[in-house]
């Protein structure tokens, strides 16, 4: 049996991490008077210390010379903290350093990341002063009791009023999401990716919940107050998100918990659905439906007993999926012998 098989809409909103470059500066639990049960700040982002401007500048000069001569874009974010909560005059200090490089044509543009409630007219007159093309919200649930639980210090109705100001400005909108928080389920978790949908981000990322040494979710999860997500339910869930995604143009730009020497697969400390490639065991679990719906169409594989997928070149691997799952799982359940063939 051979299927020939288009995965351009199932995996429309996954963007192409090579289309662009960026130099993350990571501004550690800056401006954030909150402590959300999940976060330990300084552990996610591996800083210990303040960051000067200096070492802005230091961070930028040092990515550029691995991206020279790229026909790339780049951009320099400021992640790991409430960018637009810390006091302005360091805002600007850290905004300076990287608007002159945007002057000069050396990057084309900068990005934030910040929370809701962070947002104003003020504000965005200064992120639009300086360069800021992209604002992320740090939305994680539209669901007012998980957002209470997990002491987000926010509600739905601040994202929804940030959203529309940062659209106002004309800068571009991101939200991040946040799947097995406290209190959270595929229903609560469904019902916020259509209320972001509402208000047309133009990019999302998507994190697990792990639970972190020195946060309260750990002192939660050791008292079995919570229950963190498996792999298998935090694929499960992140897999009805995407298929709202697939409905808009939203780009999905993370899908997953970046590893790093504190956030790693390797770490005992961590539990919940650890794992370097996340993304890819999701977009595995969306093709293995897709192959499964033709297979139900078409029956002629149980007299050949071979089924060979002729794809994209560029989704073989994920049609074989992580330590061959889809292969295993097709070769398990229908007796076939399954090949996967780019083109």
């Amino acid at each position: 049996m051979n299927l020939n098989l288009d995965l351009k809409n199932e995996l429309k909103n996954f963007i192409n991490k090579k289309e662009q470059y960026t130099i993350p500066i990571f501004i550690p639990h800056k401006g954030c008077p909150n402590n959300c049960v999940f976060c330990n700040q300084k552990k996610i982002s591996g800083q210990l210390t303040d960051v000067t401007q200096n070492d802005v500048k230091e961070r930028i000069d040092e990515y550029l010379k691995y991206y020279d001569n790229s026909d790339k874009k780049i951009e320099v974010a400021f992640f790991g903290g409430s960018f637009t909560g810390i006091d302005i005059k360091k805002q600007i200090e850290y905004l300076e350093v990287a608007n002159e490089y945007v002057k000069k044509g050396l990057i084309d543009g900068i990005r934030i990341s910040t929370r809701p409630d962070y947002i104003d007219n003020n504000i965005l007159n200064v992120m639009k002063k300086y360069n800021v093309k992209t604002i992320e919200l740090g939305v994680q649930s539209m669901d007012d009791k998980v957002l209470d639980i997990s002491k987000r210090g926010h509600t739905s109705d601040d994202v929804v009023q940030a959203s529309k100001l940062i659209h106002d400005y004309g800068i571009v909108l991101g939200h991040q999401i946040m799947v097995g928080l406290p209190g959270s389920t595929i229903e609560s978790e469904i019902y916020t990716i259509k209320e972001c949908l509402k208000l047309k981000p133009e990019q999302l990322r998507i994190y697990p919940v792990y639970v972190i040494p020195d946060s309260e979710l750990y002192a939660m999860y050791e008292n079995s107050v919570y229950k963190p997500l498996s792999i298998k339910e935090a694929v499960d869930r992140c897999k009805y998100i995407i298929h709202e995604c697939q409905k808009t143009d939203i780009s999905i730009i993370r899908l997953g918990l970046q590893s790093t020497n504190e956030i790693t697969a390797k770490n005992k400390e961590l539990y919940g659905p650890v794992s370097d490639n996340l993304a890819e065991y999701v977009m595995a679990s969306i093709v293995r439906d897709k192959i499964e719906e033709e297979l139900k169409k078409d029956r002629s594989y149980e007299q050949d007993k071979n089924v060979i997928i002729f794809v994209s070149k560029k989704y073989v691997s994920i049609c074989v999926g992580p330590k061959k799952i889809n292969k295993i799982y097709f070769e398990n359940k229908y007796n076939v012998r399954f090949t996967v063939k780019g083109g």
